[in-house]
C-alpha cells in the first residue's frame, strides 16, 4: 500500500520559518516533520510514499537526494569520489516517489495528478504533510476495509492553540495545553481511500479542494466513514505548535515516536 502525502502547501500562518522552506521540511529535533510523518507510516509497513510537491518543492528534493551522505557517517576516496557508508540505514527499503503538483494547485487536485503512481485498485492512504499523532495505521486500514466505503478520514480531539492558565487568587500558576471539548472532533488526515471508485469524485480542475468538493461528496453518497482516534493527534499550523513540538520531541517521549528509538 501507498501513501500520498500534500506537501505543498504555502504554511503562511508559519510565516516566520516558511519564508525559506516548505512546511513538512520545518525541523522537529533533528529532522523535517515529513519524516516524522513517514516513520508513522513506517512503523506499520507502509513504507511507499507519493510525495505532492508545490510551494518550494526544490527543498524536499534536495533533501532525499542528500539523506543518506546528510545522516550516515561516511569515508569519500577525493580521487574517484566513492563513498563508502559505515551506518544502517533504517529508512533503507523505503521508497520515495516525488510528484510536482504545481505551486498554486489545491489539495483535491494534488491527489487527482499522481494517481499515476498509484497501483491499480490498491486502497491507497493520503495524510497533510503538517500533522503527527500515535495512531495505528494498521487498525486505521483494517477499519477501512471493514466498513466497504469509498473513503474513511480519521477524526481527532486536537490540542488548542491556546493555554489553559491554571491560577489561585490573583496569582498565576501555571500554563497547560488542553484538548478541545470531548465532543469535538475534527479531521486530522490519515484517511484511506479505495483506488478504484476514489476517481468518480475528483477530477482535473486545479482549484479542487479535497475537503470541500470530494469528500463532502462521498458524504452525500453516505460513502465516506470516520475512524475516531483518541490518541495524541497535532498539526503544525503556527509558530506555538511548532515550539510546542519541539519541546515535546526534546522531553525524549514525544507522543507520537510509535517507532522503536
Amino acid at each position: 500500500m501507498k501513501v500520498v502525502i500534500l506537501c505543498g502547501g504555502q504554511g503562511t500562518r508559519l510565516r516566520e520559518h516558511t519564508e525559506t522552506l516548505p512546511k513538512p521540511m520545518c525541523a522537529i529535533g533533528d529532522q523535517p516533520l515529513i519524516w516524522h510523518i513517514m516513520r508513522i507510516y513506517a512503523h506499520f509497513g507502509v513504507k511507499e510514499f507519493v510525495l505532492c510537491l508545490g510551494y518550494k518543492g526544490w527543498k524536499i528534493r534536495e533533501y532525499f537526494l542528500n539523506f543518506r551522505s546528510m545522516t550516515s557517517d561516511w569515508t569519500i576516496c577525493l580521487g574517484d569520489a566513492g563513498i563508502t557508508y559505515h551506518d544502517p540505514l533504517v529508512e533503507a527499503d523505503w521508497t520515495v516517489t516525488l510528484a510536482e503538483t504545481g505551486e498554486d494547485t489545491m489539495t483535491g487536485a494534488r491527489i487527482w495528478k499522481v494517481r499515476k503512481y498509484l497501483e491499480g485498485d490498491e486502497p491507497f492512504c493520503v495524510t497533510y504533510g503538517d500533522g503527527v499523532a500515535d495512531i495505528d495505521v494498521r487498525k486505521l486500514i483494517a477499519f477501512h476495509r471493514e466498513q466497504g466505503t469509498v473513503g474513511t478520514i480519521t477524526a481527532v480531539h486536537p490540542v488548542s492553540r491556546y493555554g489553559q492558565v491554571q491560577f489561585a487568587g490573583n496569582k498565576a500558576l501555571g500554563f497547560q495545553e488542553k484538548a478541545f471539548d470531548e465532543a469535538e472532533w475534527v479531521n486530522g488526515g490519515f484517511m484511506v481511500f479505495d483506488g478504484t471508485r476514489v476517481w468518480e469524485y475528483f477530477n482535473d480542475d486545479k482549484n479542487l479542494v479535497l475537503e470541500n468538493g470530494p469528500l463532502p461528496a462521498m458524504v452525500e453518497a453516505k460513502q465516506l466513514s470516520v475512524y475516531r482516534h483518541g490518541g495524541f493527534w497535532m498539526g503544525m499550523d503556527t509558530a506555538h505548535e511548532f515550539t510546542l513540538l519541539n519541546d515535546l520531541w526534546k522531553s525524549g517521549q514525544p507522543p507520537w515516536r510509535i517507532w522503536d528509538v
